[in-house]
């Protein structure tokens, strides 16, 4: 017998919005984690009773996030008047800038590792059966991941 859908809400409904904050960011978290659940909600009757729920939200959660930053980039940005130079306006960085924005700056492999294992705490092992590969890649990938963003808040450290 399948464990009731309002109890996963409850038992992974966190994991779920920490995914959706580090991939989509704070401001389309909501929206991504309320995707991610209508979409687990329909297809839950037909998961397997030995699939691993938790990778399952997860990866739904990280899909729905890059679907509400694809639909922030097609969608239209009012504006009161157009910048002379759009070169001219200040680039964001320094302690400006969030960790999810340093995170999308990273390759789709290594920001979803990093996403998968140090936000959403899935095992290396887990984490290569939702990115198909071996847990010694997912390691991997996630520990480049790391080394980059280390290296980005070094430079700004000096």
């Amino acid at each position: 017998m399948k464990t009731p859908f309002e109890a996963l809400v409850r038992t992974h409904g966190a994991t779920v919005l920490r995914v959706c904050r580090a991939v989509a960011g704070p401001d389309d978290a909501e929206d991504a984690w309320s995707e991610a659940f209508l979409a687990a909600l329909r297809a839950y009757p037909e998961l397997p009773d030995d699939a691993n729920v938790e990778a399952w939200l997860v990866t739904i959660a990280h899909r729905k996030a890059i679907d509400q930053i694809r639909a922030r980039r097609q969608a239209p940005l009012p504006t009161q008047e157009l910048p002379e130079d759009s070169r001219a306006a200040p680039a964001v960085g320094g302690w400006q800038r969030d960790l999810w924005e340093d995170l999308a700056t990273l390759p789709p492999k290594q920001r979803s590792a990093v996403v998968y294992h140090h936000v959403a705490g899935l095992p290396h092992r887990e984490v290569a059966a939702i990115l198909g590969g071996t847990p010694a890649a997912a390691r991997r990938a996630s520990a480049d991941g790391i080394a980059a963003l280390r290296r980005t808040y070094s430079g700004e450290l000096r």
